[in-house]
């Protein structure tokens, strides 16, 4: 798996754990959303940086009261055609600020990745196969977008009224 964060390769220096691994008190991790409410008491005394992981099903309203106990969000693309997760990152910036990394797993491919950085992701996790260099180009495939996003990218309307 490679990790692409800030438009380049980066090394990933976060640990994904199963529900019955041990929590390390300094390392970061990511947790499933069932291992979070299940035992969110044995988080608060870590100095390690926290992640929590949420499926297409899972939706971030679940997390909310929480948000500003996590470093990082995983959000996972189970399939293709499941677009929920372009709609929970964009939620997650936009309605619950959530300022930390949002990083996209599971089926990540680069026809989406502006897409998926425009709603707010800043780091993918590129599925096996996915050619890296065109990843990193495809995050800067447009340099015009025509609504408004979770982005910077001023939209084309509000450019040509501007101007």
């Amino acid at each position: 798996m490679t990790l692409l964060k800030n438009g380049e390769v980066a090394e990933d220096s976060w640990r994904n754990l199963a529900n019955e691994d041990a929590i390390s008190v300094e390392e970061a991790i990511i947790i499933s959303l069932k291992r979070w409410q299940e035992s969110r008491d044995e988080f608060p005394g870590r100095n390690g940086q926290l992640g929590i992981r949420l499926e297409s099903n899972q939706k971030p309203d679940e997390i909310s009261a929480d948000i500003d106990r996590f470093d990082l969000i995983a959000l996972n693309f189970p399939t293709l055609p499941d677009g929920r997760v372009f709609s929970y990152a964009r939620i997650l910036r936009e309605r619950y600020g959530f300022q930390g990394e949002l990083r996209a797993t599971g089926k990540v491919i680069q026809d989406q990745l502006f897409f998926m950085h425009r709603c707010g992701f800043d780091s993918f996790e590129l599925s096996a196969g996915e050619d890296i260099e065109k990843s990193i180009a495809a995050l800067s495939s447009f340099s015009v977008a025509y609504q408004p996003a979770a982005d910077d990218i001023e939209p084309a309307y509000k450019t040509r009224h501007d101007a």
